[in-house]
């Protein structure tokens, strides 16, 4: 919780250096995102380290690799959760308020295995599912809209 309180005030300029390192590395940056849905209608989020609310679990794409291994890769890292079905691409996101050459790949995952409970490290402080309408207060606008865009476009039961 210290590490928390203590990333509030410098998390906009740690942000901002990042993209500034990215953008001279790299033409724009391409990341992703799993919305990891169980049975029970739960989602996976994550609480980071380095910024504030929660998120869906993902991270970014390097070169030379693809969205899909990305998201497999970001998965086992930051949820202990393995794919074991389809993934299914929601859609790709231009998010402008972090910069001007930000892109998500934002994808539905139904069909997964836990590997067990993450523990805290310095990247992910929390892990865990949540249900749909008991959503954390600080959950990212982000994160509750892409919620909102797939519960509202196919009922409940087509997810399955």
């Amino acid at each position: 919780m210290q590490l928390e309180i203590l990333r509030r005030p410098f998390e906009p300029a740690i942000r901002r250096v990042l993209h500034l390192y990215w953008r001279f590395a790299r033409g724009l940056t391409l990341g992703v995102r799993g919305m990891v849905i169980d049975g029970a209608g739960r989602v996976f989020l994550v609480k980071h380290s380095y910024v504030a609310g929660w998120h869906l679990p993902g991270g970014g794409v390097e070169a030379g690799e693809t969205c899909e291994a990305a998201l497999m890769r970001e998965l086992r890292e930051e949820a202990n959760v393995i794919v074991e079905g389809p993934t299914i691409l929601h859609g790709l996101f231009f998010h402008a308020h972090v910069s001007q050459r930000d892109h998500v790949a934002v994808y539905v995952i139904r069909r997964f295995r836990v590997t067990g409970e993450r523990a805290p490290d310095r990247e992910i402080l929390e892990a865990r599912f949540f249900a749909r309408d008991a959503l954390p207060e600080d959950a990212t606008r982000g994160t509750r809209g892409r919620l909102s865009e797939i519960f509202e476009e196919q009922p409940l039961s087509a997810l399955w």
